[in-house]
């Protein structure tokens, strides 16, 4: 039973060069193939300069982690998401983050709270300068962070696995509705005091609240959009 529980996320291949992935999953979550898209597996190979079989093979992860779906003999396509498959995904991020930040009091090191200080510090200056890629990459390591200081190797998988395809969700929601940035930015000082206070239940509720907030953001920003309008119930 703890074997099978334990095997929740599956580790990447070891042949797998991580770095391919990683680059392979920030140009999905930057948006430059759109939700529903095939994947132009000749362009990609040219772009990153690789083969087909590396390729494929982040593409499989990449298929694993909810951001693409692969098509039998056919190729992938990134992943189009319905109102109701983001809010699962949210409801179950949410609950993760409220763990975590409950948890996280409890053991984090004085000086893991000064490295997550330093990236907020990071972060609301991407926010002043208006630099959004930096400043969405430094809030999912914030997240991350506060996730890994519990030290559970089963919540910071899957949470990682989660926040992947969430990941994009934000990104382009946050892109279209920026006025929604001066609040996120005022709920994450308030992670930030609690968690300097390591006051964990008031920690838990804030990561809740502050990850449904997004939800709602994000699901406005798919409402919005005219092939949702169009889709039949």
């Amino acid at each position: 039973m703890l074997a099978s529980a334990l095997r929740l996320v599956d580790t990447e291949p070891p042949s797998l060069h991580a770095d391919i992935v990683n680059q392979l999953r920030d140009f999905i979550v930057e948006g430059h193939l759109a939700p529903g898209m095939r994947v132009p597996e000749r362009e990609l190979c040219e772009k990153f300069d690789i083969s087909r079989t590396p390729l494929r093979e982040a593409l499989k992860v990449l298929a694993a982690e909810g951001l693409i779906e692969l098509l039998p003999n056919r190729g992938a396509r990134v992943r189009q998401f319905s109102e109701a498959d983001i809010r699962n995904l949210f409801e179950v991020i949410s609950g993760l983050d409220f763990v975590a930040g409950r948890m996280a009091c409890t053991r984090i090191t004085d000086a893991g709270i000064a490295e997550i200080e330093a990236m907020h510090l990071e972060m609301y200056t991407c926010y002043l300068r208006r630099e959004l890629t930096d400043y969405f990459r430094i809030n999912q390591k914030i997240h991350q962070a506060i996730v890994d200081a519990v030290g559970n190797p089963v919540l910071s998988a899957n949470y990682a696995k989660l926040n992947a395809v969430v990941r994009r969700l934000r990104y382009a929601a946050n892109l279209v509705r920026r006025d929604r940035l001066g609040d996120a930015m005022r709920e994450h000082e308030q992670i930030m005091d609690a968690l300097r206070r390591r006051a964990g239940d008031e920690l838990g509720l804030l990561m809740f609240e502050h990850m449904q907030r997004k939800c709602e953001a994000v699901c406005e920003h798919v409402q919005e959009q005219p092939e949702a309008r169009q889709r039949p119930e």
